[in-house]
């Protein structure tokens, strides 16, 4: 249903997290666009500020709430600007929110965007019938206070619809170069640290024709790479449609040189899977297959369903296939009740395994898991969990300079994506997901080039073009 757009129609939105909440910040845009409002670029132009959040860490949490007391600053110069907080922070803390941080507007969980135009122009009409002053903070409607003033409106919208997966609905994308393409929300998965079952729901999948459908006006408008984004977007399943299956024909679009997917659970990277990234000359040679524990005893705990023993297999499977993959992956340490020896077969797995890039974590307790509910006695003291995380980055950055050095000198090809650091250079990605900085005259987002890996520096490299810039409709 679309919403007549109010009086105050300017909205920025601001996204922290993963890929999906990068994809849910685009749909909200859409969303937002498709009422009659205009999208700009900085909060200070802006009626309404959304923030987009995160809800997997503690700390990502108290950068949230950080941010939105500097946009109560704003606000008191600009009385009539709505703050809202959306994605998965505001349904993990629900109306709790509005108490934390009262000068917010709205608090709204990931399956109610469709309605995010309805709940703005309510709460726009609701601000303009009260008086300049004075006003209340506090309340989840407007009315009489006991003192006479008036309280404006605030919103909670947190209902999870098991049905909802936006269809009919898509992003605002901004890229030239790629596209983010969800196909899948929630997860069935209850790993034990994890709070995304319990802020997104359980897993829905979109339907193959639909999906299909999306990535052919993709490639129609000119963008020729995708990711395929879900929590375990390999357990994907759809009237009788598997993820290989899936995979496949997205890989085959007319117009997509470049397919991504992230991430799969390890125990959904199939025979099938492997051959078709191995055999579909679309699909990059590159894997984000997230370890989380290199010890059976704690992914027992965190209930991964695999062993470390399975993890190797399904490695040496994936290198077999396509000898040059790379690989990255996610890591914890400090889940509770992790001995020293534990933690160092985490360290062992990540020297055996050598991951090209690797996220790694200190464990953050997030109520509503059953992580939480372990003894308390369990829980592994900050000083202790900190010391493991720092000694962990460090295995990972060496085994990371290492493979990247003996890359120095290779040729690749080059998805341009946007202005680098340096002057007069853009920053790029290589199909194995390597990022590159080059000088690329007359070149622009969306551009190909073959260039000569010169040198690296942390996780980037210095590159060079060889040759002309390759044209991107390649079939």
């Amino acid at each position: 249903m679309t919403v007549s757009a109010p009086r105050l129609t300017r909205a920025y939105v601001e996204t922290y997290g993963c890929q999906m909440n990068v994809a849910d910040g685009e749909l909200m845009e859409g969303v937002l666009v498709s009422a009659g409002y205009e999208i700009v670029s900085s909060p200070h132009e802006a009626d309404v500020v959304l923030v987009n959040t995160c809800a997997i860490r503690d700390h990502a949490e108290r950068r949230v709430l950080g941010r939105v007391s500097q946009l109560n600053a704003l606000k008191m110069e600009r009385p009539g600007l709505v703050i809202g907080v959306t994605g998965c922070m505001a349904q993990r803390i629900g109306e709790t929110l509005l108490e934390k941080a009262p000068y917010v507007d709205l608090v709204m969980g990931p399956d109610s965007y469709r309605s995010l135009p309805a709940h703005l122009d309510r709460l726009f009409t609701v601000a303009a019938e009260l008086p300049s002053a004075p006003v209340r903070w506090g309340g989840t409607s407007a009315g009489e206070a006991g003192d006479g003033t008036r309280r404006r409106l605030q919103l909670a919208v947190l209902e999870l619809d098991p049905r909802e997966g936006y269809e009919g609905l898509e992003q605002r994308r901004t890229s030239g170069s790629s596209a983010w393409i969800p196909i899948q929300r929630g997860c069935d998965h209850r790993c034990t640290f994890c709070i995304v079952p319990y802020v997104r729901g359980s897993e829905k999948n979109r339907a193959s024709g639909d999906v299909l459908d999306e990535v052919r006006r993709i490639a129609d408008s000119g963008v020729t790479e995708i990711t395929l984004l879900g929590q375990t977007v390999s357990s994907y399943q759809h009237d009788g449609w598997s993820f290989p299956r899936l995979l496949r024909e997205v890989a085959r679009v007319e117009g997509i040189r470049r397919v991504r997917f992230t991430s799969p659970h390890p125990n959904d990277v199939s025979d099938e899977l492997i051959e078709v990234m191995a055999t579909e000359p679309a699909v990059c040679e590159q894997l984000h297959l997230p370890a989380q524990s290199g010890n059976d005893r704690t992914l027992k705990r965190m209930v991964r369903r695999y062993t470390v023993g399975g993890f190797l297999g399904i490695v040496d499977k994936v290198r077999g296939a396509l000898p040059d993959v790379a690989l990255s992956t996610d890591v914890i340490v400090g889940f509770p009740g992790e001995t020293e020896d534990e933690f160092e077969d985490t360290l062992e797995l990540m020297r055996t395994i050598r991951f090209d890039d690797a996220f790694t974590y200190r464990y953050s307790l997030r109520e509503g898991t059953p992580a939480a509910r372990f003894p308390k006695g369990e829980f592994i003291p900050e000083i202790e969990a900190q010391r493991r995380l720092e000694e962990l980055i460090r295995v990972a950055r060496e085994i990371q300079a290492e493979i990247n050095l003996g890359e120095v000198g290779r040729v690749d090809e080059v998805l341009l994506e946007r202005q680098a650091r340096n002057p007069g250079e853009l920053l790029g990605r290589t199909r194995r997901n390597k990022v590159v900085a080059l000088p690329a005259p007359g070149c622009d987002a969306g551009d190909y080039v073959l260039a000569e890996l010169t040198g690296t520096r942390g996780g980037t490299f210095a590159g060079w073009p060889v040759g002309a810039p390759i044209a991107a409709n390649w079939r």
